[in-house]
């Protein structure tokens, strides 16, 4: 049996700034934008290629905004993808090496924090 994830809520304080700050500057496709209630606010976000999205919202998570640490996203060209990170407005580290891997660095508007990892060859 397959075990997928399929989806993660990222807390955040303002649905529509987070919103353009993932579509806009991130560059992930906006899949759904619904509004259940006058509590709650459904929106779906998917990085380019990924089985996975996020979930941004109101009455989605009681998590504090800025809370999530952490999360991960694999590219083939780490170089490439800082670039295109600076070029779209994003405050992203400089690639950093370690033997696991090569990672930029940069947080959303509330501070959630993200790594994009560049996996190294495998032997």
């Amino acid at each position: 049996m397959d075990w997928k994830l399929e989806l993660v809520a990222i807390p955040v304080s303002d649905v529509d700034r987070a919103k353009a700050f993932y579509t806009e500057k991130v560059g992930f496709n906006a899949d759904h934008d619904q509004t259940v209630s006058d509590e709650i606010r459904f929106v779906q976000l998917t990085p380019p290629g990924s089985a996975c999205s996020i979930a941004l919202g109101k009455g989605l998570v009681d998590a504090k905004p800025g809370s999530v640490q952490g999360m991960q996203m694999v590219v083939s060209d780490i170089s490439a993808a800082r670039a295109e990170l600076v070029k779209r407005g994003v405050e992203a580290s400089e690639v950093q090496q370690f033997p696991w891997g090569s990672f930029v660095f940069f947080s959303d508007p509330d501070g959630n924090r993200w790594a994009v990892q560049q996996v190294p060859a495998r032997n």
